[in-house]
């Protein structure tokens, strides 16, 4: 086990270590992890149950801390039921639901006065606008040779 956390608050990762490397030091693989502070004691133990047995049976043997830990919820542990209870039960009660936020939606940007009238304009005003482009076209027309 490798202890991380902080200060009067630890959490172990079970890993696959070199006998020469140091406690903490650097692991080959991370197999799980231990937290002593989970209120559910079935709930405070996850492992990855295949290379768990990878490793033990190419030859890794575990630490006493956790032999203990692999019996009870390795394969084949004695409390896998009520581990699995515990999690569900951590699930439901630690559930987060996070509250809506509403987010204003971008204003599509409006048209050209000269394409489409705007909202509130009347029938009026907009038959004003074709005329005005009327003009326009007709200069390039004179422009262009015609």
């Amino acid at each position: 086990m490798k202890r991380m956390g902080r200060t009067h608050r630890p959490f172990y990762r079970i890993c696959a270590m070199d006998s020469r490397s140091p406690r903490d030091g650097k692991a080959i693989e991370y197999l799980g992890t231990y937290d002593p502070f989970v209120p559910e004691k079935d709930a405070r133990v996850s492992l990855k149950r295949e290379r768990v047995d990878y490793w033990l049976g190419v030859g890794a043997q575990a630490s006493p801390k956790v032999a203990v830990l692999l019996r009870k919820y390795g394969t084949g542990g004695t409390h896998l039921d009520a581990q699995s209870s515990a999690l569900e039960k951590m699930q439901v009660t630690t559930k987060f639901v996070p509250q809506k936020v509403e987010i204003a939606e971008k204003a599509p940007e409006a048209p050209p006065a000269e394409e489409a009238p705007a909202e509130g304009e009347t029938a009026e005003a907009a038959a004003e606008a074709p005329a005005a482009e009327a003009p326009a076209e007709e200069a390039a027309k004179v422009e262009g040779g015609e």
